[in-house]
């Protein structure tokens, strides 16, 4: 097993979120209610981090399952065909073990999300008490209030939405950085690395972001009432009401806050990585 990408995802997924933490705030609470008016209340640095803690706690042991099992899959299908570690890798096999990678998360990263996003959301009405008081209380009063199960809102969107989009993250930073690598080099240089990265992350976006919206939209469902039955029913409705094009609402901040994000995680990720299997 290939531990050292376990370890060095779950270092680079870290520091991911200091690094788009802020933009993930406004995304979030663009989805549900498109207002402009909304942000003014965002324009304060504590609103921005609302809710970091349990994301950043948890998203280590979402990325280091990301990039584990991404790396673990990926070597498995490469002796399945008989290949060697330093044989190239075949595209199939990368949108597949990046597919593995970002459903595996979903256990983990579920109940993590539908709180940071019930903690963001907060902020809309900024004249009322508050009715989570932290990550902890959130959680617990989920759990209590709508069951172990209100925990997993927009888990089947989740899968949706990290599956294809964890698939194409992959592909796309290995496409790149083999297109971009130097024929005397057999790692990419850290300018391809960080090209590599954000463009990876943007692709990801661009076909996740459809089913982000729809999971946004289940887990704030919760806060004033339950709104919507369900997946379906929540995608129907949403764009039975407001068109086809509400699927992509926040894909420019999506996109905005990928690329810097996800250079930032494949630099610390490929930096620990080297590090760990560097001869000692």
């Amino acid at each position: 097993m290939h531990l050292a990408d376990f370890v060095a995802g779950s270092v680079g997924g870290a520091f991911g979120v200091a690094v788009g933490y802020p933009l993930d705030t406004v995304k979030v609470n663009h989805h549900p209610h498109p207002h402009l008016h909304q942000l003014q209340v965002l324009y304060q640095v504590s609103g921005f981090y609302r809710g970091m803690s349990m994301p950043l706690s948890t998203v280590s042991i979402s990325s280091s399952l990301v990039f584990g099992t991404y790396r673990n899959v990926l070597h498995l299908l490469q002796e399945l065909r008989h290949r060697g570690a330093a044989d190239a890798h075949r595209k199939a096999d990368l949108f597949v073990s990046g597919f593995a990678g970002g459903v595996a998360q979903v256990l983990v990263m579920s109940p993590a999300d539908i709180v940071k996003v019930r903690l963001q959301c907060q902020s809309e009405l900024p004249d009322s008490r508050p009715k989570y008081r932290g990550p902890v209380h959130c959680l617990l009063s989920i759990a209590r209030d709508e069951g172990l199960l209100g925990l997993y809102r927009g888990s089947a969107a989740l899968a949706l939405r990290d599956g294809p989009s964890f698939a194409t993250y992959f592909l796309t930073y290995n496409s790149i950085c083999d297109a971009l690598r130097s024929t005397d080099s057999s790692q990419p240089g850290w300018t391809v690395v960080l090209l590599a990265g954000g463009v990876s992350g943007m692709c990801g976006w661009a076909v996740g972001t459809p089913m982000d919206v729809i999971k946004a939209r289940l887990q704030v469902s919760g806060v004033s009432g339950r709104r919507y039955r369900g997946f379906f029913h929540c995608l129907s409705h949403s764009v039975r009401s407001e068109g086809p094009a509400v699927l992509f609402r926040g894909l420019t901040v999506n996109c905005i806050r990928a690329f810097p994000v996800n250079m930032s995680v494949f630099a610390m990720y490929e930096l620990v990585v080297r590090f760990l299997r560097s001869p000692s």
